[in-house]
């Protein structure tokens, strides 16, 4: 990792040109991401006419490599080149999603060969994004990572605003399988902006030959588990990943169904949230400065965040307004805390452990989403939508009691070295 310094020492990110490569490549290849979130189910719907079964089978092959292999992709992630595996990834990906429209020209489309899609897709998005968490702190300087994950963070939030919209329009002039063109080619894109980065990426300490991959994802999930802040920031975000998921479960049945909206009207409430990712994505530079760097990763959950149980009191006519007023706000503060939390765990990291530290998290946070899309549907049913959804706001918000009753208590900022980073990698 870069050494520390002043935000006034050396360029700003906006003249670091490795930097800005990776960032541009990086936010045509999330555009193109979305754009196939949206095209695939309607592939599956409207060309090979799968039932609501099968695409629920779909949807889940997309996010079933996080749970199946992030913590053994996080050992192998650190003892290879990051830059090396996530360049194959992208070529992979461009071959295996461009399989699609060129099995759809010749007639020969399946929903088998869509399943083998999602999940290969999946199993390289395992291995590009801990490659990617763990490559941005050797690109820059740590001084640099609030601002740096503030772009990136801004940029995935625009794609939820953007690609939508971008998916359908394409869908409509193109058909689903010509859509899927478009995110074959942003992986090119990603590739060749990885390809033109010009900073030497220090290789990966030798490991003992005996060394078994058991025992180096253990080595990770010991770092983080450990670590008394790391394993509070899994908690927090774990638990309002789970009521996140339950409010997205939620969601679309509140609007439609309770406040009685018209479909047509729904994506254009739902952007509340989007715009809401992109302002905190902007703002969490300047918010770390005035709050603190380690103080603002609870205080982005429990006052910021506060506000989003609104979303529960919307009703029909004007007040359905607070849905996504209160959408947006979680969003907002979700995403200025993801940032935080994500540039803690790149500072306080040994280089050595990054990717497997990077994997061990979103093992745990990831797995919780599907949970609470689940626990959204059952208890949406047995106690109603809307207290269903009071619930699950205020259990987001609660999540930030974790990190608040942790050391980050009594810091203001993020401390350059950590004090147990160094101790932690020694003994695990």
């Amino acid at each position: 990792m870069r050494a520390a310094g002043s935000e006034t020492d050396g360029p700003s990110l906006w003249r670091q040109r490795d930097f800005m490569l990776l960032w541009s490549g990086q936010t045509v290849s999330e555009m193109g991401s979305a754009v196939t979130e949206v095209a695939l189910p309607l592939l599956a719907v409207v060309a090979l006419r799968a039932s609501t079964f099968q695409v629920g089978l779909l949807t889940a092959a997309t996010t079933l490599a996080f749970a199946v292999i992030a913590l053994p992709a996080g050992a192998l992630v650190d003892g290879a080149a990051k830059r090396s595996i996530m360049m194959v990834c992208n070529v992979l990906r461009l071959v295996i999603i461009g399989s699609v429209p060129v099995a759809a020209a010749f007639g020969v489309l399946t929903m088998a060969q869509l399943y083998v899609v999602a999940l290969a897709a999946g199993v390289c998005s395992v291995f590009f994004d801990v490659s990617y968490q763990s490559y941005v702190p050797s690109l820059i300087r740590a001084d640099h990572l609030m601002s740096a994950n503030g772009k990136l963070g801004t940029t995935q939030a625009f794609a939820q605003l953007g690609g939508p919209s971008l998916g359908g329009g394409l869908v409509g002039l193109f058909g689903a399988a010509g859509a899927m063109t478009a995110d074959a080619v942003s992986y090119a894109v990603s590739a060749l902006s990885i390809l033109g980065i010009r900073t030497r990426e220090e290789p990966p300490p030798a490991r003992p030959s005996d060394e078994t991959l058991r025992r180096r994802i253990a080595e990770g999930l010991k770092f983080v588990f450990g670590h008394s802040i790391l394993r509070r920031v899994v908690a927090c975000t774990g638990t309002a990943n789970l009521f996140s998921g339950m409010s997205s479960a939620l969601a679309m049945v509140f609007l439609i169904r309770v406040l009685h909206v018209r479909p047509a009207l729904t994506g254009l409430i739902m952007a509340g949230a989007a715009i809401g990712g992109i302002t905190g994505g902007a703002f969490a530079g300047r918010l770390a400065k005035k709050v603190g760097s380690a103080r603002i990763i609870w205080v982005s959950m429990l006052v910021f965040s506060a506000p989003q149980v609104i979303a529960a009191a919307a009703w029909q006519g004007w007040g359905v307004l607070l849905f996504p007023l209160g959408w947006g706000i979680a969003y907002f503060a979700g995403m200025v805390y993801n940032i935080a939390q994500v540039s803690y765990r790149q500072s306080v990291t040994p280089p050595e452990l990054m990717g497997r530290m990077n994997a061990a998290v979103r093992w745990v946070v990831w797995g919780t989403l599907p949970l609470g899309g689940v626990l959204g549907g059952v208890l949406g049913t047995l106690i109603g939508v809307r207290p269903a959804l009071w619930l699950a706001f205020i259990g987001s918000w609660a999540a930030g009691w974790f990190v608040f009753f942790s050391p980050l208590r009594h810091m203001r900022d993020v401390p350059r070295p950590a004090p147990e980073s160094a101790p932690a990698a020694g003994t695990s």
